[in-house]
């Protein structure tokens, strides 16, 4: 059985009994010091037992009742979450499958938010590195322009004149 105290600090959540599909990681680490692929094999042990599911660190919400798709949801919260500096370039986002699992959404639906995402250059998607918040100076100026895009869509659904809704932007500008 492993012992937990054995990785020291950075690992000592790893629950007895993780290792069991390789040889103890115990033993290995008594034997020698780990290594970076061994390092990050345990720390992906200890993120596939979290208890925190997939999406819950990102605060994404879906109202099945909105008349805004739910694709459009997704991408429209994840543009303002990178807008307000909440997610940063190079953090990870969730798989498309365990974010659509933990939204109770079809995987195609979120594959589509993210590809909407990619394509305003928002986020980047690799193969072997997942899907990244895209890096960059343009990263901040396109979620501005995602969001003033989403702000012109609701002030005309709302019947605001172009006048009354760049009254409304300056206001907020001056903090009002």
């Amino acid at each position: 059985m492993c012992d937990p105290g054995a990785f020291g600090t950075d690992v000592a959540d790893v629950t007895p009994g993780v290792c069991r599909s390789r040889p103890c990681a115990v033993r290995l680490a008594a034997r020698r010091p780990l290594t970076q692929a061994g390092r990050r094999w345990l720390t992906g042990r200890v993120q596939e037992q979290s208890s925190r599911p997939v999406g819950a660190g990102l605060g994404i919400r879906v109202d099945p009742d909105a008349a805004e798709p739910p694709f459009d949801q997704v991408r429209a919260q994840v543009a303002a979450l990178v807008a307000q500096g909440r997610l940063l370039p190079g953090d990870r986002l969730p798989t498309v499958r365990g974010l659509a699992t933990e939204l109770g959404l079809a995987a195609n639906t979120v594959a589509r938010a993210y590809k909407e995402l990619a394509a305003a250059g928002l986020i980047e998607t690799g193969r072997r590195a997942g899907t990244t918040v895209a890096s960059g100076e343009h990263a901040a100026t396109v979620g501005l322009s995602v969001m003033a895009t989403t702000f012109a869509a609701a002030a005309r659904d709302a019947g605001l004149t172009d006048g009354a809704a760049l009254a409304l932007v300056r206001e907020a500008l001056r903090g009002r």
